[in-house]
């Protein structure tokens, strides 16, 4: 990879070529929504408190490897794209400026049936989109990737127009703004329209009969735990409004990370608290969450549910088994290892968790992928022992969890960046929408309590796409 101070006139056979420029601010949910209004391939990874937004449009290259491997298949694959690519990036600019994939890997990593709601997806996914806008530390750019034609030169017909990059970047960012309800604000309307609950799997006499065979596998010492997810599919009255939406989202969550990645005319969208791991050279961070309460509607009531959370030992059993998977998975590659002494709570909007920050440092540089595929899944939406635990989802859950609690993010081309979990999340197509949530199971888990809990966790997608639906029973 050769990182060149202008742009150059042409690049060699086959290669990237990318610059990146100053671009004016601009919302990256309305970025988003101009993009999608021109039924363009579009990402949007977006967290309000860090002030950090990248929005990705259209592709100019991609990866989509499947299977166990394919965490090795694409980072080898990204190193190749590199391998002589002429890249312009300002000097001293941060992380997550100039070239960088955006997309998920699947929580298995099989392809799902063609005729599956997730098909589009794939079984992974990492685009470099030929638009890559960027917002980290105050500045703003814009990152244009174009990938030259083997047989192109200059005068190629077929090789891209960088001119034409530049206008329709010009047309998207012009439309955002006539969008963009203020720089820098977050607005969200209301969501009157109702959603009708066409489907649940389980429904909550199999989720019961599940949750019992799960806890006894527990309790009879083949699992520490396991994770049971649920489908909930919905319509909406009217086109769900993807844009408010993301808004609604963002103002819910704003310490969680907003994302949306739009395949074959779906939309996979959430807002999730739960980092997979980030990486920059040899540091990493990641963190167990695990145990879950709801919120309290007064101070008072949030601060007795805290406490009842951080003192159940059913929580706290749930919460050390993520714990312990992170630290014996990372002792062998890490130089230094900081695991919190004690868990914490993390408050969300509709729900609390046990929290554990970990992070530290590896003797050798492993790569964002390289670290992920060691970690994933976490016992957290898995279980463990791992192997196990994942034999009884797939023998039992009767659901395709596709990108749902699998890793999303974005990777640069230094082989850094930052991988979430995908949760608190649904996958939309015009007035349907799928959503998705899970909950540990351990031995003495109550299958009311724990459908109770996925409910909670349903609710931040569901209230963002419209009014919640009055719960089946």
């Amino acid at each position: 990879m050769t990182v060149v101070e202008a742009p150059v006139a042409r690049a060699s056979s086959g290669s990237l070529r990318a610059w990146t420029r100053p671009a004016a601010a601009v919302d990256p949910i309305s970025l988003f929504a101009a993009a999608r209004e021109e039924d363009l391939e579009a990402a949007l990874w977006l967290q309000p408190s860090a002030g950090f937004a990248l929005v990705g449009i259209g592709r100019a290259w991609s990866v989509e490897p499947a299977g166990a491997d394919r965490f090795a298949r694409a980072a080898a694959a990204w190193r190749e794209c590199l391998d002589g690519a002429a890249i312009e990036i300002p000097a001293g600019s941060p992380r997550g400026v100039g070239p960088v994939l955006l997309g998920g890997l699947g929580f298995t990593g099989e392809p799902p049936a063609v005729e599956d709601s997730w098909g589009p997806f794939g079984a992974a996914s990492l685009v470099l989109p030929a638009l890559t806008f960027a917002r980290a530390h105050g500045a703003t750019s814009v990152t244009i990737a174009e990938t030259i034609p083997r047989a192109g030169d200059a005068t190629d017909p077929d090789r891209p127009d960088p001119r034409a990059a530049e206008r329709r970047w010009d047309a998207l960012a012009a439309r955002a703004a006539a969008l963009s309800p203020g720089t820098g604000a977050v607005v969200a309307r209301p969501t009157d329209a109702p959603l009708a609950i066409l489907g649940e799997r389980p429904d909550r006499v199999a989720w019961e009969r599940l949750v019992g065979l799960f806890a006894g596998a527990v309790g009879r010492g083949r699992l520490d735990k396991v994770v049971l997810a649920r489908r909930v599919d919905v319509r909406s009255s009217i086109e769900i409004d993807l844009e408010n939406a993301l808004r609604r989202l963002a103002a819910g969550a704003p310490e969680g990370t907003i994302y949306a990645f739009v395949r074959g005319g779906r939309t996979f969208l959430g807002a999730t608290p739960e980092r997979l791991v980030r990486t920059a050279g040899r540091d990493f961070e990641t963190v167990a969450i695990a145990g879950s309460t709801a919120r309290g509607a007064t101070a008072a009531e949030d601060a007795a549910l805290a406490a009842a959370l951080y003192a159940s030992e059913k929580e706290r059993e749930e919460h050390a088994v993520v714990v312990e998977m992170l630290r014996g998975s990372l002792s062998p590659l890490a130089e230094t290892l900081e695991v919190g002494a004690t868990p914490g709570i993390l408050p969300l909007r509709d729900v609390q968790h046990l929290m554990t920050p970990v992070r530290g440092r590896l003797r050798d540089q492993a790569g964002l992928l390289g670290l992920a595929e060691r970690l994933h899944p976490t016992p957290a939406v898995g279980g463990e022992p791992r192997d196990l635990a994942l034999e009884m989802i797939a023998e039992h859950e009767g659901i395709e969890r596709g990108w749902y609690a699998g890793p999303i993010g974005w990777l640069g081309a230094d082989g850094d960046g930052e991988l979430m979990v995908a949760l608190r999340c649904g996958l939309v197509t015009g007035r349907d929408a799928a959503l998705f949530a899970g909950c540990g199971i351990v031995a003495d888990s109550d299958p009311s309590r724990e459908w109770e809990e996925s409910r909670m966790k349903l609710r931040p997608v569901a209230s963002a796409l419209g009014r919640e639906p009055e719960p089946q029973e």
